[in-house]
């Protein structure tokens, strides 16, 4: 069956850094378009829009994965505990304390869109969700596990940058936002090199809030066995036009941090084995 993301760069890695890319998804699956209560088109909010574009300009020989369908249809960055019994028949009752997320109604399966509210016609059938767990979220998840232990049997490390991008906060808010879900999913120096790579664009930022990272961060960093994740949100509004819907005149300058940002953790990837051997 064919894949419904797309892989590049090199294998086995080539670099310690592998890049994510779940949320850019511009691919509507007709079910998807028969279940729907709104016009499509207004689910462009919950896309990373376009954020595909600055991933491809500043890889080079990075492993990288960019899903192809729309979160919408299913949102990699969940975990799959996460399933809304308002829009899957299949899921169990909403718990005492449901996430922030399924609360918000931003689970597994997006029950709504930003400025429409609700934008399904009913629910799905259990089955139906399960299938896309089995064609579209485990097959990616597990993607990015292949390369991430291959990377860090190769180099002694890896490290994951997930990367995704936002609505503007407002005025005086950070236009970046860095997670390491509070230093779980990756190591102090890390951050530090991707807070230091940020900073010399002079942009303002912000650390774990109000984005800490999600499931992709949360599952796949593990510090503990030289495998870190670091999620990289960046407001949409540097890289997109006056529209918001295609690349604009800031594309370059957000693909050149991006790309220092990739140098940075491949350098401290590749000095960490030393670092620790001399600790």
């Amino acid at each position: 069956m064919q894949p419904s993301f797309d892989r590049y760069g090199t294998w086995p890695p080539a670099s310690p850094v592998v890049v994510s890319v779940p949320h850019a998804g511009r691919e509507y699956p007709a079910a998807l378009i028969d279940a729907l209560r709104v016009p499509v088109a207004s689910l462009r909010s919950l896309e990373d829009r376009r954020v595909d574009a600055v991933a491809l300009a500043a890889c080079g020989v990075e492993t990288m994965l960019i899903q192809r369908r729309a979160r919408a249809w299913i949102d990699l960055n969940r975990s799959e505990d996460e399933r809304d019994p308002r829009v899957d028949a299949g899921a169990p009752p909403l718990p005492a304390v449901p996430s922030a997320k399924l609360r918000s109604g931003l689970g597994l399966v997006p029950r709504r869109a930003g400025g429409v509210g609700d934008i399904w016609r009913g629910r799905f059938s259990g089955a139906a969700i399960t299938q896309r767990l089995v064609e579209d979220h485990r097959p990616y998840h597990a993607a990015l596990d292949k390369a991430l232990t291959a990377a860090q049997a190769r180099f002694g490390a890896a490290v994951l940058l997930d990367l995704h991008s936002m609505p503007s906060l407002g005025r005086m808010q950070p236009r970046i936002v860095i997670g390491d879900r509070f230093g779980s999913a990756a190591g102090s120096r890390f951050t530090a090199r991707v807070e230091s790579a940020v900073a010399a664009t002079g942009l303002p930022h912000g650390l774990n809030t109000p984005y800490p990272g999600g499931f992709v961060t949360q599952a796949h960093g593990r510090p503990a066995l030289g495998i870190h994740a670091v999620q990289l949100e960046i407001d949409r509004s540097l890289y997109l036009d006056a529209r918001l819907d295609d690349v604009g005149p800031g594309l370059s300058v957000v693909v050149a941090m991006v790309r220092a940002v990739i140098d940075a953790l491949a350098d401290e990837a590749l000095a960490q084995p030393l670092a620790l051997a001399a600790e």
